[in-house]
């Protein structure tokens, strides 16, 4: 390959661009800048004949992921590779070539950032897999290899509007189940909320337009609130000779928009939109200026959060408070130092930035290669890619908690976390050994859940060993991919006999035992699975090690049975969730509608009932009874779903029309009306209406409640 003088390679744009690199590039030496160079101009040859989507030259992307590198002042290897991520794959540029031009440390970055080849794989979703378990081990090896990865997919996602809607949703959907979350587990924060955001804009553009709206408001109209804040707590930070600096800090929209999802709240009530941020000195003066702000405005009471003590596992140190300001306005502050806000916005990006790295371990670093190590640990343990990149999200779960060993030492878990993943994060044998636990000196059941602050005590025996039933209530990968490890090296002839017991327990809440145990059921349900060279025991060996679960084996022997129902089991049939063809009853107690998160739980006699994944009867199930359920299958169609809704409002004249019309122009049903008394609505001048609607799908449901907030006398909508 012929490599020109840049004076005689660049178009207009490139070149524009080009030079927006090296201004960004200062802190490299001369001699650096020219391998830059080089690599620029290699770049630009391997690129010259391909445009992206948008119809400019290639080549400005991966220029534009080397600008957002240089910006995180990243050392040369990693600008380098910045600027040829793309050459193999799309230039069929050889390694060694990369090898030979530019050293064998940027030749395996490349390598590592370069797809396999599609036609290796029949299966879409396994060419994706592997590719990404690529990504991953490169990784494990050179953790720069991942930081150009997230500098790469930050841009395609900034410039995500020449593709498809489909892909822009796909492309968005993956950003958010892996490349966000992997920035948060290293701590880029900065990259970790603009993809979130991106993600967001890519998948609900009308959602996110409405809250970047209302969050512009939020700002307007609290202006001179915010301003009086900043200026009350800089007068009592100097008056207790405290240096500081103050900023504002709002959450970004993503994150606002999955709060009100969960807490079920609409933007106006949510507390925690607009908070301020510390900077000082040192530890010590984090704990003083802690101590002023709290004589300023009054603490909320268990809303503080002291991430120095025992800071997050990707390293990130703050002081969290809560405090009632002005108006009774809740003020979210973090008081952090300087060090503690560099990790918190560069994260491991700062250990490689050009002028810092000296080939030393800094605290945040370790906690890096802890992680990576125990990735490695689930590669050896996953019988493919595709159960390596589950264990990988469930990895990346952002939620923590913290609990505590009998000596003292406190253990990172994902939120909903149970004795059995402690048990494993103590140890992998203490894990496999574990046949009981104390927790906070009361004995437990090993299904328990753990939270914050609690002190478990595990209880092991010579002759203890995992159960596959303890899947179904693991949160976290290190336990689940010990456990599938163990299982899928037991004794056979156990694994076959442990299925046949897990099986045999869900059929009996779907069907007759007689119809159950047919014969003839069986060889259905292996034609079902398309597989030839498959018995009847291959199928009990799958359950019993715990590579299927027993609920969706039962579900689809149920589906097959037909005949054999009698009419003793009468269930709707409908597409659910995980490729899974199974006949179900919608709960009435919680009325789920398309669209809805839901889950499904055994019910004897009856099937599997769904229900929304927030009804107290589920809650109440035991876990081992429910099976995860979506509404992937679902259609749009003409069938209409029951609903209910509770609205409290001021009681006028033609009140009741009002609720009626706008329910009717948005596509509803009214089934019937309750009306309940003003005493009843609970306080005088107030009266409360309950409307049985039958609507298509929650999307229809939550354009009805935004219409009746609409009407200036309604206070308040509830789903029932």
């Amino acid at each position: 390959m012929t490599i020109p003088k840049p004076t005689e390679a660049y178009d207009p744009l490139t070149a524009e661009v080009r030079q927006t690199l090296f201004r960004e590039c200062q802190y490299l030496s001369a001699e650096e800048k020219e391998t830059l160079e080089q690599a620029c101009a290699f770049a630009f040859v391997a690129h010259k004949q391909q445009v992206r989507k948008s119809g400019e030259p290639y080549i400005t992307h991966p220029i534009a992921v080397t600008i957002e590198l240089a910006r995180w002042r990243m050392d040369l290897h990693t600008l380098c590779a910045g600027l040829l991520h793309d050459v193999m794959e799309d230039a069929q540029i050889k390694k060694s070539v990369l090898a030979e031009r530019f050293g064998a440390t940027v030749a395996e970055m490349v390598d590592g950032l370069s797809k396999l080849e599609k036609l290796e794989f029949n299966d879409q979703a396994e060419h994706q897999a592997e590719s990404f378990r690529k990504l991953i081990l490169a990784m494990t090896k050179d953790v720069r290899v991942i930081i150009v990865k997230l500098s790469d997919r930050l841009h395609n996602m900034r410039t995500l509007g020449a593709k498809s809607a489909p892909s822009r949703r796909r492309i968005a959907t993956e950003t958010l189940e892996i490349y966000a979350p992997i920035a948060n587990r290293l701590g880029l924060n900065h990259v970790y909320r603009e993809l979130q955001d991106l993600s967001f804009y890519a998948m609900y553009p009308t959602r996110y337009r409405v809250l970047k709206s209302a969050m512009t408001a939020f700002k307007k109209n609290r202006c001179d609130v915010i301003e009086r804040v900043l200026h009350e707590m800089n007068l009592c930070l100097v008056g207790h000779n405290i240096e500081a600096q103050i900023r504002g800090r709002e959450k970004n929209l993503y994150g606002i928009h999955q709060k009100m999802l969960a807490k079920k709240k609409k933007f106006e009530e949510l507390d925690d939109i607009y908070g301020f941020r510390i900077v000082v000195n040192n530890v010590s003066t984090c704990y003083a200026a802690l101590g002023a702000l709290h004589s300023l405005y009054q603490p909320k009471p268990g809303k503080f959060k002291d991430f120095i003590a025992i800071p997050k596992s990707n390293g990130y140190k703050s002081l969290h408070t809560t405090l009632n300001g002005p108006y009774g306005l809740p003020i979210q502050v973090q008081i952090r130092t300087r060090e503690m806000n560099r990790i918190a916005e560069s994260g491991i990006a700062s250990h490689w930035a050009a002028s810092d790295h000296a080939g030393k371990e800094d605290e945040n670093q370790i906690r890096t290669n802890q992680w990576l190590q125990n990735i490695l640990d689930l590669q050896s343990r996953s019988a493919n890619a595709i159960e390596f990149l589950e264990h990988v999200k469930v990895d990346l779960f952002p939620n923590e908690m913290y609990i505590t060993t009998p000596k003292g030492k406190i253990l990172t878990l994902p939120r909903g976390a149970s004795v059995i993943d402690f048990a494993y994060a103590v140890h992998t044998d203490v894990g496999h050994r574990c046949v009981g636990a104390k927790v906070n000196n009361i004995t437990v059941p090993l299904r328990t859940r753990l939270k914050t602050g609690d002190t478990v005590e595990i209880l092991t025996s010579p002759n203890g060993k995992p159960n596959p039933a303890w899947l179904n209530f693991t949160a976290s990968s290190r336990a689940r991919s010990a456990i599938r490890s163990y299982i899928k090296s037991a004794n056979r002839e156990d694994a076959v006999a442990l299925g046949e017991r897990l099986l045999a327990g869900a059929l009996s809440s779907l069907l007759p035992k007689q119809v159950a145990e047919s014969e003839t059921l069986k060889e259905k349900y292996l034609k079902f699975l398309e597989n030839n060279g498959r018995e009847w025991e291959d199928v009990l060996y799958n359950v019993g090690v715990g590579l299927t679960m027993p609920v969706s084996v039962a579900m689809d022997i149920a589906n097959l049975a037909g005949d054999y129902m009698g009419g003793a089991v009468k269930l709707s049939p409908i597409h659910i969730g995980n490729g899974i063809n199974g006949h179900i009853h919608l709960g009435k107690c919680c009325m789920p509608l398309p669209g809805d998160a839901v889950r499904g739980i055994i019910a004897k006699d009856q099937g599997l009932i769904i229900h929304r994944d927030n009804c107290n009867l589920l809650l109440k199930s035991p876990h081992d009874q429910q099976l995860d359920a979506d509404w992937s299958g679902f259609e749009s169609n003409d069938k209409l779903y029951d609903a209910a809704l509770v609205v409290s409002s001021v009681d006028t004249h033609a009140l009741l029309a009002a609720m009626a019309s706008a329910i009717s122009d948005v596509g509803g049903n009214i089934a019937s009306v309750d009306t309940l008394s003003k005493s009843q609505a609970g306080t005088e001048g107030f009266i409360e209406f309950r409307f049985n609607i039958n609507v298509h799908d929650a999307e229809q449901l939550n354009r009805i409640t935004a219409a009746l907030h609409k009407i200036p006398q309604v206070r308040k909508v509830s789903r029932i």
